[in-house]
């Protein structure tokens, strides 16, 4: 996942990135999904102004923690069932955009069990601030 540079708003972001993170929770609207937990992919991207997210004292407090991505989907992950992708995928965006520091966000996810005869299928969302 990498920075859409046709957006010239964020060609002076730094890009933060949360790859490959795995959570077990109940998604999907089949009845089979909605007794058993399935794996759930997370990626996500978000987009810092590089003014306000390089640290000038190598502190924490000068830049995004990555934790926040982490949480972010955890809470959503395991708020109970979820029927599909796209509502995970809005909610988790709107939550990583609200901070104050973020401009803009890309989140995936994808369900590798969903179907025997492929590798995964998901959903991808890019959200950007206006102004």
């Amino acid at each position: 996942m990498q920075l859409n540079l046709t957006q010239p708003n964020l060609m002076h972001c730094r890009r933060l990135f949360l790859e490959g993170y795995a959570v077990s929770m109940y998604i999907g609207v089949y009845e089979h999904e909605k007794t058993a937990r399935q794996r759930v992919i997370f990626n996500i991207d978000l987009y810092i102004p590089l003014d306000i997210n390089t640290p000038k004292e190598d502190r924490l407090e000068e830049v995004v923690d990555y934790q926040f991505m982490r949480d972010t989907v955890d809470t959503h992950a395991h708020k109970g069932h979820i029927q599909l992708q796209e509502t995970l995928c809005d909610k988790i965006a709107e939550t990583l955009l609200a901070h104050s520091k973020v401009k803009a966000v890309r989140v995936v996810t994808s369900k590798p069990e969903a179907y025997a005869d492929c590798l995964t299928v998901g959903v991808d969302v890019f959200r950007v601030k206006p102004g």
